[in-house]
């Protein structure tokens, strides 16, 4: 089996990318605050660096050019007033604008290689203390108001109609269903790349609430928090959530009789990128909770109830990190003899035989629970370092993947399939079974008959997220055992799709169909703009559902009652 043993990545596209994301400062905040190092990048800057004078300070015309600067360069990842998207940082937060004029420029100009900031030495001087003069004047400039207007214009909203079985967010409603078939696939390039992100979060409108189905009740189980990411249920009930640029693990204890959190706490932080969370051993009585950190695996000790962490973290093992597509989903065999984590590509398309980034990524990992002995439980998926699980029922692995880009609109879908041991599915070299990727012609041509079609192809660039297998019961009895999936929302598409929670139904089998339902919708405004962005799911004891929304940084609760 042809195996990433020298799996190691980062291709012209994938230093494009990485280019883009560095120079907007993506990750300037993900901090710990147990160290200097950690808790803020800038820390390190010399003393010369803090006694520097930014030459264009107060200067209306600097900070003008460096808005054109930013614009061009670094809006693409913390939006237009650098407010921050989703999981990128805003740059109005304290530890940016309290640090020197100087430290800006030093930290600009070096770059920071853990942190994917490459120099920009190259960048004219004059320009890079126009971008500091800039991103001072953030601290005293309201963020623009939200307009009516679509984020190009409103072309999307009046876009021709989606030919089927592809769709987008106009046609995205509870209870429809949809199915794409690998013979509906289109050829590449059909149609161009799009550059079509959220680029400016919008308020929810006071009018404008999440849909569902008929008898399914949605309500707001808490806002106000700080990138709310992963969410699962403790053995005693409570919920764990993952706030991961701030690196926190925050607590929420019961529902109360108006919907809402009986109790908060944090429970532990100074993480690096914290995201997924897994109880161990399985089962009713844990002793310890493990997170995954975007460059390892800790642990903290755990009983039942505890809402604060006892004991200092334990670290486990080791982990590709940092780059694209950080987050680390973790998962234990029902015995508790394996845990099983998923690790994301560092790239688009990066060949894992000539890029060393790409080492143990785009993997399923195996290890025993101590870390030792690693093994490739499945390989060639891109991405489910965030949407990894096991069917309670069956015992087997599931994975919601994140595709990859830039072969047009319709290309390719993302996926919800099962994970079998020494599976390939494909990434980078083919895709959906046995069609070549053209930017690797002729590459592994023994490979191609080895493909695993997944079991459930999803709209092209969706950003399938996190899943949940529903084993309550309270929702009617047709829905147990069912997936329900976090769809993120494109970013790549002419017109958006996904920014909602879909339902794939697996038959009381345990088998899917190859269908998939939307099941609660209306994230995205009729002009195109974005409120919302759905992450992850998990079931609360009473058998309703809850999932995160780190567009609007929420928790939203989906009930049923007849």
């Amino acid at each position: 089996m042809i195996r990433a043993e020298s799996k190691l990545s980062t291709s012209k596209i994938g230093l494009v990318v990485a280019s883009i994301l560095a120079l907007c400062l993506a990750l300037l905040l993900t901090s710990s605050p147990s160290s200097a190092q950690r808790q803020n990048p800038l820390a390190d800057a010399p003393a010369s660096a803090k006694a520097a004078k930014n030459p264009y300070a107060g200067q209306a015309s600097a900070a003008n050019a460096g808005a054109k600067v930013f614009a061009n360069n670094c809006a693409k990842c913390h939006g237009d007033k650098g407010q921050g998207m989703g999981n990128v940082p805003r740059l109005r937060r304290s530890q940016v604008q309290s640090q020197p004029d100087g430290v800006l420029f030093w930290y600009i100009t070096k770059g920071d290689v853990m942190h994917s900031m490459p120099s920009w030495a190259a960048m004219p001087e004059k320009q890079r203390w126009q971008v500091v003069a800039y991103l001072k004047k953030m601290s005293t400039t309201a963020e623009a108001a939200p307009t009516n207007e679509g984020p190009r214009g409103g072309s999307e909203a009046s876009a021709p109609p989606p030919k089927g079985p592809f769709t987008d967010y106009r046609y995205e409603k509870p209870g429809t269903f949809h199915k794409i078939t690998v013979a509906a696939l289109p050829a590449p390039f059909q149609t161009p790349t799009a550059a079509n992100g959220p680029r400016r979060m919008v308020p929810r409108p006071a009018n404008v609430w999440p849909k569902a189905l008929p008898n399914f009740k949605v309500e707001l189980y808490t806002n106000g928090l700080d990138e709310p990411r992963y969410i699962t249920t403790a053995p005693n009930g409570d919920f764990f959530v993952a706030e991961s640029t701030p690196g926190l693990i925050k607590v929420f204890r019961g529902i109360s009789p108006e919907g809402k959190p009986q109790q908060e706490e944090t429970f532990a932080s100074g993480m690096r990128m914290p995201y997924g969370i897994a109880f161990y051993p399985p089962g009713p009585d844990p002793k310890w909770v493990y997170i995954g950190e975007t460059n390892q695996i800790v642990r903290f000790p755990y009983k039942n109830g505890d809402l604060k962490a006892s004991g200092l973290a334990e670290h486990i093992v080791n982990l590709p990190g940092f780059r694209n597509h950080w987050t680390r989903s973790i998962v234990f065999s029902p015995d508790g003899t394996k845990m099983f984590v998923s690790v994301g590509s560092a790239s688009n398309v990066d060949d894992p035989d000539t890029h060393p980034a790409e080492k143990d990524r785009a993997d399923v990992l195996e290890f025993k629970p101590d870390g030792s002995d690693l093994k490739i439980f499945a390989y060639g998926i891109r991405n489910c370092g965030t949407g990894l699980a096991r069917d309670p029922k069956t015992g087997e692995l599931w994975c919601s993947v994140n595709e990859r880009d830039d072969l047009g609109d319709n290309l390719v879908p993302d996926y919800i399939t099962h994970v079998q041991e020494g599976g390939f599915y494909g990434w980078p070299w083919w895709y959906i079974g046995g069609h070549q990727d053209p930017r690797h012609p002729g590459t592994h041509p023994e490979l191609k008959d080895k493909v695993i079609t997944p079991d459930v192809l999803l709209q092209p660039h969706n950003a399938s997220l996190g899943l949940v297998f529903y084993e309550g019961t309270q929702f009617p009895s047709q829905y147990r055992g069912d997936i329900f999936a976090a769809e993120h929302g494109s970013w790549n598409r002419a017109t958006r799709t996904g920014y909602e929670i879909i339902r794939v139904p697996l038959h009381q089998t345990g088998k899917a169909s190859g269908d998939y339902e939307d099941f609660v919708t209306g994230f995205v405004l009729p002009d195109g703009n974005v409120w919302g962005r759905p992450v992850a799911l998990t079931v609360a004891p009473d058998g309703s559902l809850l999932f995160t929304d780190d567009g609007s940084n929420s928790i939203w609760r989906v009930s049923y009652k007849k």
